[in-house]
């Protein structure tokens, strides 16, 4: 670093952020963490994160997390049941097994644990809690005035957009949006599947469940503390509860729709729309353009959804939003002159991006084929991560 340390500001307290902060203050950096979130517990997390090898799990090493993690994580399961709308699966398939105890394989977090593992190890008041960023004003060289909604100012060096799909930094950057991909999940999940739910527990078996037909989908996967997650997949407009008539809120209504939509399927499958626990969360698949690149400008840049917003099919997510947090602060560590710490940041990062966006679309692309799941094998790995 400079002799005079740069300041710099994250905006946003995902996963990727936190990482990157946590990096940054490993090795001697003082960064600040500006987060929408009123507190840590404002809103669910959402299921579990499954760790890779070279994403996750590299990044909780960087940031020198791993043995604290691997006590918090567990085996991801790797079973993945393909199914066609008859409850049959059209080809063989051996799943592979999961990993044995203490042996290297993906592993998966619950997404609150990792937050506060992540938050714990940061400095105190790290983070400004209720802190949304409402506009940046360009200064020269490289400094941007950042002013937040209740209407305080700050000067940064650096401003790290890890702010997510609907970026407030990003069009500092670059004209993308993200474009609705045409696809809707609907999301639901059955509590303490193992008990109260026996018969969808044996139908989804150790790790995941596809069952897929004539473009519409539903995915199943065993999530933290016996519950499994479901999601609802079809291709048509985001507003497509507003057009049938109901609204997201009348579970019973919502269900109506969904069981019309998959008329025709296996019982066993249709149960999975009628035997959820609570209710429904439309939950519309967005995505940026690929590729997405910017020109470098001094003072800025993006990490995770924020740099490369994509489906989450067939690509790490969250896990490569950490390790672009993670790589980013290391960059940032180990150069005198921070501008050319964020260059080779983005030179690594757009490519590596790009092929990951360019994947994760064809696992869309492949899972709602109008032939799935009997095409190719390979669709398989084509489910949501």
């Amino acid at each position: 670093m400079t002799p005079t340390t740069p300041r710099i500001a994250i905006i946003g307290a995902g996963p990727g952020g936190l990482t990157c902060a946590r990096v940054l203050q490993r090795n001697g950096v003082p960064v600040t963490v500006f987060e929408h979130d009123a507190a840590a517990g404002a809103r669910p997390q959402g299921g579990a994160l499954e760790l890779e090898m070279t994403t996750g799990q590299a990044a909780l090493r960087a940031a020198g997390l791993d043995e604290e993690s691997a006590a918090l994580a567990r085996p991801a399961g790797q079973e993945v049941r393909m199914l066609d709308h008859t409850a049959t699966a059209p080809f063989p398939y051996a799943p592979t097994p999961a990993p044995a105890p203490g042996a290297a394989g993906h592993s998966e977090i619950g997404r609150g644990e990792l937050r506060r593992l992540l938050l714990d190890s940061l400095t105190p008041e790290t983070v400004r809690w209720g802190s949304y960023l409402r506009t940046l004003h360009p200064l020269g060289d490289g400094r941007h005035r950042a002013e937040f909604d209740d209407r305080h100012n700050e000067t940064f060096d650096l401003v790290i957009g890890a702010d997510g799909s609907w970026s407030r930094v990003r069009p500092m950057l670059s004209d993308a949006t993200p474009h609705y991909t045409g696809v809707t999940f609907v999301e639901s999940g059955f509590e303490d599947a193992d008990t109260r739910h026996p018969e969808i527990a044996r139908l989804v078996g150790a790790g995941s469940m596809m069952a897929a037909s004539a473009g519409k989908a539903l995915f199943a996967r065993r999530d933290s503390r016996g519950r499994i997650r479901l999601y609802a997949a079809f291709r048509g407009s985001q507003d497509w509860a507003l057009e049938a008539g109901v609204r997201m809120t009348d579970t019973e209504a919502v269900r109506a729709v969904l069981l019309d939509r998959f008329a025709g399927w296996d019982e066993r499958l249709l149960a999975l729309l009628r035997d959820n626990d609570g209710g429904f969360a439309g939950r519309p698949l967005f995505a940026l353009p690929v590729p997405h690149t910017w020109t470098h400008t001094p003072g800025l840049t993006l990490l995770g959804d924020a740099a490369h917003l994509m489906p989450p099919f067939a690509a790490p997510g969250a896990g490569l939003a950490m390790l672009d947090g993670a790589e980013l602060a290391r960059a940032l560590a180990g150069h005198r002159d921070p501008d050319e710490a964020v260059r080779a940041y983005e030179a690594a990062l757009l490519p590596r991006a790009t092929e990951a966006a360019e994947h994760a679309a064809r696992g869309l692309a492949e899972a709602l084929a109008p032939d799935s799941p009997r095409g190719s094998p390979g669709r398989l790995r084509a489910r949501p991560r």
